[in-house]
């Protein structure tokens, strides 16, 4: 499928040859069809769900790229390098052709073209998982396929393996292995080749959000999260309870966070956002206004939240004051419901800015979280980017 564009392709969106090293094999870090730069490369994905219209703003560059449409798309979600359109007929997997692949001592960042991969079975509700080697499509039914993260990246969808049984949530790879939380609450580990590796004592009752830290992979249970940790092959589980009862419309259920941060988000209720510290085994309960969409850089920065006044506004999580905010950015009412679906205005935080889609507005804000919320850019659209997320991370 062709691939349209408003504003040229970067010349550096294709890989220069490598130079060749003494022993005559490609660099370090080299990867075939890309182009490694020494800064992180980020991309929006947007689509409006009503016209179809799908774009890649490239933030290095400030341009716009269009490309095919995808018509009532309920979700998108995304990995990091791939996005995923859910519809009713399938997912859609677009390649927005940046990403990063971190070292733990040393991380590289990669820009490539962007391309369509295919589309994988799946409708609304369906869950993407991903890590260097496979990425894990859970149905709504909870059934799991595997896809080789190889086939992906050359552009193929490839065969899939499908995971015996069905399971709350998403399966997540981590730690070269799968993690699930069954229909009874047990937590499974599979290893790649989807062979029950281990089962852990610990159990996840109505499992909902799951987030993948450096700490572990934090899942959303009933009575508070779970963290699943691996060392040297042995795989523990640590309950991070909320340490009082809290109501089901009140629970941590849809994470958010900057990915590589230990500090998770999850609306607690309309009027107040939780604030889960991985590393210190704490829940925070912010008080705010009604909220649309929260999140926060973590490591000190604020609690950053969208409130139905259609401004953010900046809290300090341990006072839980507000300290910053900015004017009203919204175009129309934004609906305080849709937090922790993938429908209408999200807040995306990397490593230095956050970004705000304003859909009837035609407009994609950058903040910088670090100067009191300030408008660092704006970007214009000619569609309404109703679903938005950030690759390149």
């Amino acid at each position: 499928m062709s691939l349209l564009t408003t504003g040229c392709a970067s010349h550096d969106d294709t890989a220069s040859a490598p130079r060749a090293t003494a022993s005559g094999s490609a660099p370090h870090g080299y990867v075939e069809g890309a182009q490694e730069k020494a800064e992180q490369q980020s991309r929006l994905l947007l689509n409006d769900p009503a016209t179809g219209g799908t774009r890649v703003l490239d933030l290095i560059t400030g341009k716009t790229h269009e490309v095919s449409r995808t018509t009532g798309t309920t979700g998108l979600t995304t990995d990091g390098r791939f996005g995923y359109f859910h519809t009713t007929d399938g997912t859609r997997v677009l390649d927005g052709g940046a990403w990063m692949v971190d070292h733990g001592d040393h991380v590289h960042y990669y820009r490539a073209a962007i391309r369509e991969v295919g589309r994988v079975p799946g409708g609304p509700g369906t869950r993407v998982r991903s890590d260097a080697a496979v990425t894990a499509v859970t149905d709504e039914d909870g059934r799991a396929r595997i896809y080789r993260r190889a086939g992906l990246e050359k552009g193929e969808v490839g065969a899939a393996r499908v995971l015996a049984g069905t399971h709350t949530g998403a399966v997540v790879p981590y730690a070269e292995h799968l993690l699930g939380v069954t229909e009874h609450g047990k937590v499974a580990v599979y290893d790649r080749e989807g062979e029950r590796a281990a089962s852990l004592d610990a159990r996840c009752e109505e499992a909902r959000g799951d987030a993948v830290t450096r700490r572990g992979v934090v899942l959303g249970c009933a009575d508070g999260a779970l963290l699943v940790r691996e060392d040297d092959g042995i795989f523990t589980a640590e309950e991070i309870p909320y340490g009082s009862d809290v109501p089901e419309a009140e629970r941590a259920t849809a994470f958010r966070h900057r990915p590589g941060s230990a500090t998770l988000t999850a609306p607690a209720g309309k009027r107040a956002v939780w604030v889960l510290d991985v590393s210190e085994r704490t829940w925070t309960r912010v008080k705010t206004g009604t909220v649309v969409s929260a999140n926060t850089a973590g490591e000190g920065s604020v609690l950053i939240v969208l409130e139905t006044d259609g401004a953010l506004h900046g809290y300090d999580i341990a006072t839980g004051k507000q300290v910053s905010g900015t004017k009203r950015l919204l175009t129309g009412a934004p609906d305080a419901d849709r937090e922790g679906s993938d429908a209408g205005p999200v807040i995306e935080v990397d490593r230095s800015r956050a970004y705000l889609n304003n859909p009837k507005g035609k407009r994609v804000y950058e903040i910088d979280y670090n100067d009191n919320l300030r408008i660092a850019r704006t970007f214009a659209l000619d569609i309404e980017p109703v679903l938005m997320v950030e690759t390149g991370r």
